[in-house]
């Protein structure tokens, strides 16, 4: 009996450590297969951009011979507002949209830091905004209300912040360049670069804007972001063999995907001897860029933030210095600005976007309804402080990726950060929403008295 009993265990202990085996393999193997997933699925992202950059030749073709100088930084904001609203996603505004207005800018002879402030403005708005967005699903579900009321309690604090962008963008316009002059011979120099009937890279065609309206259609028909985009990724691949036939290839197709895109020694020796130093520069430096290695150290912070934010959660040292603090939350206004205040020091020290939303979310959600306000007026401050201050730290994921997209620094001179309108201006109008009582709402969704709150 006791040897059956013994074997019995022996058998418990060979079983268990196949079990622990098998469990250790399957985390092993299923890490690698999402690494390899994820670093892929990356790759390809800035693939789509990269690969064949006639895509973005042509937003900058037919914008430099539409746009002008007066209205350039007011249509940069309207631009990406309305391919983030589609799309959902600042980084995809950015990395496209973005890239093209950048180098319409510098053919229009406008400062590349008022040029991505305007950019960064319009991509944060679609990107708070829009219900396909990760940020605007992460801040309700932290609060504890739904996608739609969160959306509804932005709207007021965020349409008048984008107002006053629109205001100050135009304004801004009108002023330095009025009567929307300029010279027109760097505008000519660079589109012609592009435009291989005048002598330059690319085979511009209407066609080209395909790949763009897909994505944007899939997003319409509720397509999943990843078969959508890879849409997206199928018909620029097919495009580019079709009207870039010399310098596309299936080789490059996966030579751009892990190093990005690059021009060829014809193509740089064609600049040199064509164009002027500053125009050859800026077409090497906004265009070569992308693939998986260019989103190196972008991932790299990614994973830093995320493991540095685990552990300043897990050991709740936020939370002890938020503990201190709350006690200074006498009303309504006070927490959510504390909650702000929160979100900007977790974008700095924690410094991820997503972390921005759901530590202070977990930490100030018991809050608020203990004090009868209702969850969408915290996950509005969540978003209007977590997702848009994030691109305003150079260090946090999100100015790390801007940097690397569009070549230009936050701070420091010629930065972007004092032109970025809205991403600053933000958390101030929706603290001062809340403080006059404008969005401030109870548990029922009315407006908020003090009678409302709730017993502890």
């Amino acid at each position: 009996m006791e040897e059956k009993i013994l074997q019995t265990k022996k058998n418990g202990m060979t079983m268990l450590l196949l079990t622990l085996l098998g469990y250790v393999a399957a985390v092993v193997v299923g890490g690698i297969g999402f690494v390899m997933l994820y670093t892929t699925f990356l790759g390809f992202i800035p693939l789509a951009i990269a690969v064949i950059y006639a895509i973005i030749g042509i937003f900058l073709f037919a914008g430099l011979k539409v746009l002008k100088p007066a209205i350039f930084f007011i249509a940069c904001v309207l631009i990406c507002s309305i391919t983030s609203l589609a799309t959902g996603t600042s980084w995809g505004t950015m990395g496209t949209m973005g890239v093209a207005l950048m180098g319409i800018g510098f053919g229009l002879g406008m400062s590349p830091g008022m040029t991505a402030g305007a950019v960064l403005s319009g991509a944060y708005f679609g990107d708070k905004m829009s219900p396909l967005s990760d940020t605007t699903n992460l801040a309700p579900a932290m609060a504890g209300t739904d996608v739609i009321t969160h959306v509804k309690a932005m709207i007021l604090p965020t349409g008048i912040t984008y107002a006053i962008t629109l205001i100050f963008f135009g304004v801004l316009g009108v002023m330095q360049y009025h009567g929307g002059d300029a010279d027109m011979s760097r505008v000519i120099e660079f589109s012609n670069a592009l435009n291989a009937a005048e002598g330059g890279i690319f085979n511009i065609s209407p066609l080209l804007l395909l790949p763009p309206v897909i994505v944007i259609v899939a997003v319409a028909l509720k397509v999943p972001a990843i078969p959508g985009i890879t849409l997206g990724i199928v018909a620029g691949v097919i495009l580019g063999l079709i009207f870039q036939p010399g310098a596309c290839t299936l080789g490059t197709i996966f030579d751009y995907g892990k190093n990005g895109y690059y021009f060829s020694e014809e193509a740089l020796a064609m600049f040199e001897a064509t164009l002027s130093p500053e125009t050859s520069y800026t077409m090497t430096r906004l265009l070569e860029s992308g693939g998986i290695m260019g989103m190196m150290s972008s991932v790299s912070m990614t994973i830093i933030a995320m493991m540095f934010g685990g552990i300043m959660e897990e050991t709740h040292q936020l939370e002890v210095i938020v503990n201190a603090l709350k006690k200074f939350a006498k009303g309504p206004a006070a927490l959510v600005g504390l909650t702000e205040v929160t979100c900007v020091l977790s974008n700095a020290t924690m410094p991820e976007q997503y972390i921005s939303i759901v530590v202070p979310g977990r930490m100030y959600a018991e809050e608020y309804h203990k004090m009868g306000v209702h969850p969408a007026v915290l996950s509005s401050a969540l978003e209007g402080a977590g997702t848009v201050t994030s691109a305003l730290i150079p260090w946090n994921t999100c100015g790390v990726f801007i940097k690397d997209t569009l070549n230009i620094a936050p701070w420091g001179a010629g930065g972007y950060g004092p032109w970025a309108i809205f991403n600053w201006l933000m958390p101030i109008i929706n603290w001062l929403c809340v403080l006059v009582g404008w969005t401030l709402k109870d548990l029922a969704g009315k407006p908020f008295k003090k009678s409302k709150k709730v017993a502890q």
